[in-house]
């Protein structure tokens, strides 16, 4: 594990770059060597990405939800952590970045009262049943996943469409009812509609 005070260079999804002054969030990545095949790898940033959510749900009054793939989202839609994976097989390295006591404009933070380290020793809690349970992890993701059953918009390089979020796979492929059928969405943006 390597957990950082602050971030200049960091990178989210599809290279872009996200910062956090020093002090402000909880900046940590997990080294894990799950033995899952390939096509379920990606359970290990379902399980950051629970773990996180369980941990901010035990120290404060907010009650987070994951949006696909891999964001926690307030109820008010207000971003409060990303988490993001590198594999080099066997081992993957998941990141989290957690806004705790600052956040950029749009998004959210846990406010002053929640320390850093107990947040922490939370999620790496948390995180460690997880891993002894890899086969709960789908369905405790399905039930924490707020992109389901909403209106969604899927930016994919080469075309965007619309539709409800319908499931999950155990994949981690998110089913899109674009009306007369369901579109598989491996990888994208999806940006939730009101």
């Amino acid at each position: 594990m390597a957990v950082a005070d602050h971030q200049t260079a960091g990178r989210g999804r599809l290279g872009r770059n996200w910062e956090a002054p020093p002090g402000a969030a909880l900046l940590c990545s997990v080294l894990l060597r799950p033995a899952l095949p390939v096509d379920r790898l990606h359970l290990a940033v379902a399980a950051v990405a629970l773990a996180g959510m369980s941990a901010v749900t035990e120290l404060s009054a907010l009650r987070p939800g994951i949006k696909w793939p891999n964001d926690l989202l307030l109820p008010d839609g207000r971003k409060l952590a990303g988490v993001l994976a590198e594999a080099e097989l066997p081992a993957v390295v998941v990141g989290i970045g957690l806004n705790v006591s600052w956040a950029p404009p749009g998004a959210a933070c846990l406010g002053e009262g929640v320390s850093r380290d107990e947040l922490l020793d939370s999620l790496l809690e948390h995180l460690g049943a997880l891993v002894d349970d890899w086969a709960a992890v789908p369905s405790l993701y399905r039930r924490a996943c707020v992109t389901l059953g909403q209106a969604v918009r899927v930016e994919l390089p080469d075309e965007t469409f619309t539709g409800v979020a319908a499931d999950v796979t155990d994949e981690g492929h998110l089913l899109v009812d674009v009306g007369m059928c369901l579109r598989t969405v491996a990888a994208g943006d999806v940006v939730h509609l009101r």
